[in-house]
């Protein structure tokens, strides 16, 4: 018998909606596995390896920018996550999402997800299993939470082909810029300056 149906007991279903208190106790290993869709916990898929690294080469590209951003300008720190909890609201119920990528500004020193309202970029490497979630339910629910730049990185095999950045705007995201390899551009410049440096996303088998 397979394990889904093993699994299927009545003892197993959820007993009633998660609450942002009952989410601070849950175990961190579980919810690592896990995001919060409107109080009902939603399993998180595992990325293969090349949105992993992605992921990660992504990750040190936005925070290169940040670190140069933060060289000139007194505005603030700026911090970039990778797998972070993000509380995107918390009524009628609780929704936590965990972007592939964010770029933050900084945190109180207080226990629990960071909220929405200090995220400046939200980041989704989009895979077969989520491209339905990534271009639709997130997009929408990142809007409404008010997370003004959204950005989907679509791979083909082992390289990133393209970099969709969107900007929020009277509540909804627009496009705003495509770069892919082919055109040769590698600057976004808002809200910092960030520089795709393409040659760090091919090969992500490795």
């Amino acid at each position: 018998m397979s394990g889904v149906l093993e699994w299927a007991r009545a003892e197993n279903l959820q007993p009633e909606p998660i609450t942002l208190d009952v989410w601070n106790q849950l175990p961190p290993d579980f919810c690592r596995l896990v995001e919060v869709i409107n109080g009902d916990v939603v399993r998180a898929e595992t990325p293969a390896l090349p949105y992993r690294n992605a992921t990660r080469r992504l990750a040190a590209m936005l925070e290169s920018g940040a670190e140069h951003h933060m060289s000139r300008c007194n505005d603030g720190w700026l911090y970039v996550g990778v797998d972070q909890d993000v509380l995107l609201w918390e009524s009628p119920r609780l929704t936590v999402r965990r972007p592939d990528v964010i770029l933050f500004s900084c945190a109180p020193a207080d226990v629990g997800p960071l909220r929405a309202a200090q995220v400046k970029i939200a980041v989704e490497v989009v895979s077969p299993a989520t491209v339905r979630v990534d271009t639709t339910d997130k997009m929408a629910e990142y809007a409404r939470a008010g997370i003004p730049w959204y950005w989907l990185v679509y791979l083909d095999r082992d390289r990133v082909q393209a970099i969709q950045a969107h900007v929020l705007v009277l509540g909804h995201y627009r496009p705003l810029r495509r770069l892919t390899p082919h055109t040769g551009e590698t600057l976004i410049y808002m809200p910092v300056e960030i520089r795709i440096d393409w040659t760090r996303l091919i090969g992500l088998l490795f």
